[in-house]
Parts: structure tokens; sequence; C-alpha cells
């Protein structure tokens, strides 16, 4: 047995028309074909009994002939175990293996050696660029096969041919089988996806979409898509498409804020949630949007409403699928803000959260993220109202070591920490204007440079911001930009407070006393009519924040298992106690008509509305200095005819 070593064939004709009877019988065939075809010229042209080209099977440890040329004509379906045959060390050893003769006395074992009547054999491997075995090409002949470095160079020209030719078939293989997982994967979507080119012409739909547009896929390619939209998701889809070129490459998707309202085939219309990407193909752009028809849901939140038992459905409901349990509240606001939450948790989108202080615009928030995609990821709170606005941008984007003094050493910003997952932009409405346009700049790009610094940093970051002042007044007075306004204003969440939450206010009041019984180590009985009346009729200026504060003092200062209530709400009381005394004074000089009472009531909210210039509702309003709320003053005062005088 002779490995590597040079090869003399008998018979071999040495000039240069061998080889190229080879390549012209090999050249312009490819997969199968040319498998065959290198066999049987390969064969020809060594005058060689047999030759045959196999590819290797790891993990059975045998070989499938691709080609194999016997005695002239071509041997079908040979494939076999390359234990204690020649062609094993080929494999194992990755290396030519050459006998020259009585190769059937070397490999007893082979039962196809003297059916062929073999006397010698050549093998060479097929390897991959990474020295994987392939497969391996291979002659026998009848008579010895003495050495001829020429007879090998030429077998190793075309064992490289086959392993090249090989490669490329298993490849087209492996890119067959992505593309039938990738159209898979595209046909069994549950939303329609629809391509289209440049032109916004249908290049491609899936099964979905032919169900949604109720027509099927021949009908629709070739079809431009605005056709399918109304008027003004006509102007929608220009400026979004708009809006994607101008973003960068890599980041060319976005949520189509409000959906589409979609015209099928037949005419009938209907809602649907709606993304849009873009890329490019061959030197082509092309659009990929993803739609889902939203009108099912709509209508079974429309039978849920119209349900009896709708509060407790929806409350228990979007607990479980948000685990909103530090969100307390079943009535009609609180619930459409919950709701709000669960569509836009998901979605990525920018949110702004409005509402007064103390109304819980930070649990709101923590809620989104936690029911997001990102909930593993960082959730980042900056108070943008707490900074020093000489620090801010630091605080936002970090600085390099030397930036500015004081800065001893390089620091992370908290749109670096909050990579991946989401910045809560608490008080936006305080930002300074320069700092407003770079924070314009992450929402639109992505990208920074922090302090000190010429380089670039890219971030992925949803941000959720939070005020209570009127940023579109701001924007009109000049104090805050418009862009970042309308970049900031992609989804609004509006955040009640506590007095449009009547309904809440005992529910929460009892949770909190009950909380800060058990951190007290002390027993709460529950809430008294007296004290229900008392804590509705407060207008509470600071919210679920002071309702808290209230509560935890009533827990302190409870006496018997009652909370005391006379310490939490000193100003009520005494507004109470005065009424109550001025109406024991009057009732002893005599007995009044309802008339006169009505009289009574009417000039005391006057004096009450003259104390307060007017002003009816908030701390300073005369609904607090009578100790009601403040609806129910406006609805007095209308019954009983005060108007403010000009």
């Amino acid at each position: 047995m002779v490995r590597g070593k040079k090869i003399n064939l008998s018979g071999f004709d040495q000039d240069a028309a061998t080889l190229g009877s080879i390549l012209e019988g090999t050249a312009t065939e490819t997969g199968e074909r040319f498998f065959s075809a290198l066999v049987e010229n390969l064969a020809k042209a060594l005058r060689v009994h047999g030759a045959w080209v196999t590819e290797y099977l790891e993990e059975s440890r045998r070989l499938r002939a691709l080609a194999f040329w016997l005695d002239g004509q071509f041997v079908p379906d040979y494939e076999y175990d390359i234990s204690g045959t020649p062609c094993e060390p080929v494999v194992e050893n990755t290396c030519l293996i050459h006998i020259p003769e009585k190769v059937v006395e070397l490999y007893p074992k082979d039962p196809d050696l003297p059916k062929a009547g073999a006397v010698s054999y050549m093998g060479f491997p097929l390897l991959d660029i990474d020295e994987r075995v392939l497969g391996h090409l291979a002659v026998i002949d009848t008579q010895p096969m003495p050495e001829d470095p020429k007879a090998l160079a030429l077998f190793r020209i075309f064992a490289a041919r086959a392993a090249a030719e090989l490669q490329r078939l298993r490849a087209e293989a492996e890119v067959r089988k992505r593309e039938e997982e990738l159209k898979q994967l595209v046909n069994s979507a549950m939303d329609a996806i629809i391509q289209l080119d440049q032109d916004l012409r249908v290049t491609l739909v899936n099964p979905a979409a032919e169900k949604i547009f109720k027509c099927p896929k021949d009908e629709i390619l070739g079809l431009f898509f605005k056709r399918f939209l109304g008027d003004k998701d006509v102007e929608k889809l220009d400026k979004l498409i708009k809006e994607l070129n101008d973003l960068p490459e890599a980041r060319r998707y976005l949520w189509i804020a409000g959906g589409l309202q979609v015209i099928c085939a037949e005419g009938e219309q209907f809602q649907a949630e709606a993304t849009i990407s873009q890329f490019e193909m061959q030197k082509k752009i092309y659009y990929t949007l993803i739609l889902r028809n939203v009108n099912e849901r709509i209508q079974a939140e429309e039978k849920i409403r119209s349900l009896t038992v709708e509060t407790e459905y929806l409350k228990e409901e979007l607990k479980a699928l948000l685990n909103l349990d530090e969100i307390i509240g079943q009535s009609e606001p609180m619930l459409r803000v919950l709701q709000d939450v669960a569509q836009v948790a998901d979605t990525g989108s920018t949110v702004l959260i409005l509402g007064e202080t103390g109304t819980g615009k930070e649990l709101i928030a923590r809620a989104i993220h936690f029911a997001s995609r990102r909930r593993d990821k960082p959730f980042i709170k900056v108070n943008c109202a707490a900074i020093p606005a000489t620090l801010m941008e630091s605080e936002f984007f970090g600085h390099e070591q030397g930036a500015f003094t004081g800065a001893t050493k390089k620091r992370e910003g908290r749109f670096s920490l909050a990579d991946g997952g989401t910045i809560f932009l608490d008080e936006v409405g305080e930002l300074p204007l320069d700092l407003q346009v770079k924070l314009l700049r992450v929402l639109q790009e992505g990208e920074f440079e922090p302090v000190g610094s010429s380089h670039t940093k890219k971030v992925d970051v949803r941000v959720i911001a939070a005020t209570n002042r009127d940023l579109h007044k701001a924007v009109q007075n000049g104090d805050f930009r418009k862009d970042l306004y309308y970049r900031l204003n992609v989804f609004p969440v509006e955040v009640p407070p506590l007095r449009e939450r009547e309904d809440d206010i005992v529910l929460i009041a009892s949770t909190f006393a009950q909380r800060f019984a058990r951190r007290m180590g002390r027993t709460i009985e529950p809430l008294s009519d007296r004290d229900i009346k008392r804590l509705k009729s407060y207008n509470w200026p600071g919210n679920v924040r002071e309702l808290q504060n209230v509560v935890e003092r009533a827990v302190i200062t409870s006496q018997g298992g009652r909370l005391n209530l006379d310490r939490a709400l000193p100003e009520i009381d005494k507004v109470i106690s005065t009424t109550t005394t001025a109406l024991a004074e009057e009732q002893t000089e005599r007995i009044r008509t309802i008339h006169e009472i009505e009289e009574l009531e009417r000039q005391n909210l006057i004096r009450a509305l003259e104390a307060t210039n007017w002003r009816v509702s908030g701390e300073n309003g005369a609904a607090r200095l009578l100790g009601m709320n403040s609806s129910t003053l406006s609805s007095r005062m209308k019954a009983l005819g005060i108007k403010r005088p000009r």
C-alpha cells in the first residue's frame, strides 16, 4: 500500500489531450450530470475498469455513490459500509490511498472487489474548507496500477473539482431548506404579511392576507396597495414611507400609531394594527406591511362593556395579564387607563403619561415596562425636575474623564444604563430647551455622544415620559419643542385625578390602612360609614399620594383599632364642626322654613366663594373650605342660582 506517493498508471497517455478530454466532458455539466460525466470520462482517460464519486454519510459510516461507472456502464443506487474496504482509510485518514495490486488480498472482507475482478485501487477524499470529509473519488482496475505523477496530479485536480461541486450542491440544498422554512413561517403566520415594491405594488402575500382581504393572491399581486386604503390612510402611508427613508438603515421599521383602516376586495372595511419596515434586495427597495384585523377584538370589548359584570371582569383580566397588583382601582376611568396599558405595553412605542401630581404616573410606567418584551431589562427612572440643569446632560448621556470640573472618572449615563430596556423621564416638561434637542435625536436615531466625547454611542431604549404640565400649552408658549412633543406623544395615557375616581377612594384607603397596619403590627377595623363619607367629601388635591399619607397618619394615631381621621383630616373636621355649631345656634332661635334654609345655604356658599375669590376647586378652593366635593359644590351653585358677579 502506498500513501501520498507518485503513481504510474500503465497505458496512461501523458499528453495534454487526456486532461482536455475530461475537461471537455465535464465543463458544461453540473449536479448529477457533472458527476456522471466525471466518472465516465475519468475512467476512459485513465483506461481503468471503474470509477466512482460518493458522498459520505457520517452517522452511519456509509458511502453513497453520486455516480458509478463500471465496465462501460453506470451502476445505479450503489451504497456501502466503509468497514473493511479500501475506502475506509481514505475517509478516516483523509489522504490519498493507492494500492498498486493485490487489493482483494489486502481487503478480503470487501465483497464487491472480487465481483468486479479488482486488482488495483486508488481513492482520494473530498474535503470541505474545514477539512471535513464530504465523500471520495475512487478508481479500480483489473490490472496492476503502477505509480505515475501525472496521473496523480490529474486525479487530485478532478477530486478537488468534485469536492467543489458537492459543496455547491449542499449549499444549494441548505438555501432551499431555509427558503422552505421561511416560506412555512410566513405562510403559518396569523397576521397578514404583504410585501410591496418601491412603487407600493403588491409583490407577495401570505395566506392570512388572502383571508383578511377576501381575495386570492393571484388577484392581489401587482395591484397598488393604496387601493386598499381610505384617503386619510393613503396620506398616512406616504408620510410613513418618507419617515422610513429618513431613518438609519438598520432601524427602518415603524409601529403605525392608530393602525390603518383597510378596505378588502368586497368593499368591507376593517381596522388593522400595523407595522411597516423597509429593506433592500438586489439594489431595489421593498416594504413589508404586517396587518392584524382588530375588528373582532373591538366587538368583543363592546360586548364586555355591555355585561353587568363588566368592572370585575375587566379588572381580573387585566390584573392576570399584567400582574398589576399595585395598581388599585375599579372605577371606569382607571379601567380605561389599564386598557391603554395593555394595548401599548408590548408594542415598544413611546408613551406619554399625563396626570396631576400624586396620581401614580410612575406606577403606570412600571406596569408598561413589566408587561413588555423588555421586562427582563433595566427600568431606569430620571426625575427631570430634580437634576440641576448644568448636570442634566451628563446625567442623561454620561461623560468622559476630565470632560468638566469634577469629572474625575468616566461615567455611564442613564440612557446607556437603560440600553435594551426602558427609561422613564418623569416631569419631562422641566427639561431645558438645549437638552430637548439632544433627547429628540436619541428618539429619532437612537444615538448620542457622551459629554466630552466625539464617539457616537447607539442604544436601543424605549422612552416613557410623564408630566403634570400642559405640554401643548408649553409648546405654544415656546417653552417646549413642538417636534419633541409629537415624538413623545405617540401614545398618550392620561391618569385621572382621585377626585374623578370617587369609587376608588374607599378601596385604596382600605388597602393602605391594612398595609400600614401589618407593617406596624396593629389590627385596624374596616372603614365606618362616617369615615367613608369624610374621605369622599375631601377634594384630594394631592391625589393618591396625599391619601396614602393621610391613611398612614390615621393608622399611626388609631385608637381601639379605629382609624383616627380627627388627626389625619383636621381641615375637614374644622369645617364640619363650625358648620354644625352655626346650624345649632340658628336652630335655638326659631324653626326655619325650607326656603329660609335654602337661603341660609346660599349665603353660606357665597361667603365661602368670596373668601376664596370664587375659586371652586383646588387646594385653596371653596369646596375644600366647605368640606365637600367640588362637583357637589358646582351642582348646588347651579341649583341655588349662584353666579359669580361681573
